[in-house]
């Protein structure tokens, strides 16, 4: 019985989603993400990576056939190894644009993310092999805008929320926007709620901001995983948190310890949502949940 991973590869081809926008599929593979490539007439932008150089390569592979002759940006939607540690690929030629926040938490976490990520199987480390962390050529503060000629691509973070920096791309002109794991789509929000390593979430933050990417009013929104989907994905993703967190709340003031919280909640979140992924993130939302009503009880 072979207990290691799917390897994290990129194998599908981009699929156009609106017009001159395309997305290279997750195909539901763990440690996958969805890859964003718009064109426009005077250059191009791709949307995260993917997992290591290959991947990287890959994506690049495919942003330079659909962009043909037009010069390439690459934007990043947070930190994290999935996403981001393919962008060696991009360094000689593209430019790489990054948010101040997100550059400094990939300075802070980068390689101790490599190594942790490396014990996840022979399948992810082999992809993990040769990795360098890229650095942006530019960097934002809170927004920025590419104008790719005919489109323009909207580049915003909010602070912290999944992770301390976490950036969307939102297409104005065709009402696309890319949410990286701020939403997911039929899959549990990931909380990367890891202490002491790592406490980097902010979780009413994180259902603040899904309220303002439902104000944009998005007519196709790719989630960081899952199926490319209307503004109901940011809906679900938002109302599933808010529950997570007002029963977590209710728990706790009912005198429920940290690991009953879990227990009760794992239940009944796979219950509610039995045809969602990796339902072992709702422990972690827990037991964020848990902490942050501890804390606001404490003060």
């Amino acid at each position: 019985m072979n207990d290691q991973p799917p390897a994290p590869l990129i194998t599908n081809a981009p699929s156009e989603i609106a017009d001159q926008v395309f997305v290279i599929p997750d195909g539901g593979v763990p440690l996958v993400p969805n890859v964003g490539i718009v064109i426009g007439s005077r250059a191009a932008l791709v949307i995260d990576t993917g997992m290591g150089p290959r991947n990287g390569e890959v994506v690049r592979r495919h942003a330079a056939t659909l962009a043909g002759d037009r010069p390439l940006f690459l934007t990043i939607t947070h930190f994290h190894p999935e996403h981001g540690y393919g962008a060696q690929a991009f360094t000689d030629g593209p430019t790489i644009v990054y948010n101040h926040g997100q550059l400094e938490e990939l300075r802070q976490k980068g390689q101790p993310y490599l190594e942790m990520f490396r014990g996840f199987g022979q399948p992810v480390a082999q992809q993990l092999e040769g990795v360098t962390l890229a650095e942006p050529h530019i960097t934002f503060d809170r927004a920025a805008e590419l104008l790719l000629g005919g489109r323009s691509a909207q580049l915003r973070t909010w602070g912290e929320a999944h992770t301390r920096a976490d950036e969307i791309v939102f297409l104005p002109e065709q009402r696309v926007l890319f949410t990286g794991d701020l939403v997911e789509n039929r899959c549990f929000a990931i909380f990367p709620w890891f202490p002491p390593d790592d406490a980097d979430v902010d979780g009413d933050r994180w259902i603040a901001v899904l309220a303002e990417l439902e104000r944009l009013a998005p007519a196709v929104v790719v989630p960081g995983h899952g199926e490319v989907g209307d503004a109901g994905v940011i809906t679900a993703t938002r109302e599933y948190l808010e529950l997570l967190r007002s029963e977590t709340r209710r728990l706790a003031g009912e005198g429920a310890g940290e690991e009953e919280v879990v227990a009760e909640l794992d239940r009944s979140m796979r219950e509610l949502h039995p045809d969602w992924a990796q339902p072992e993130w709702i422990a972690s939302g827990a037991r964020y949940f848990y902490a942050a009503h501890g804390r606001e009880h404490s003060a």
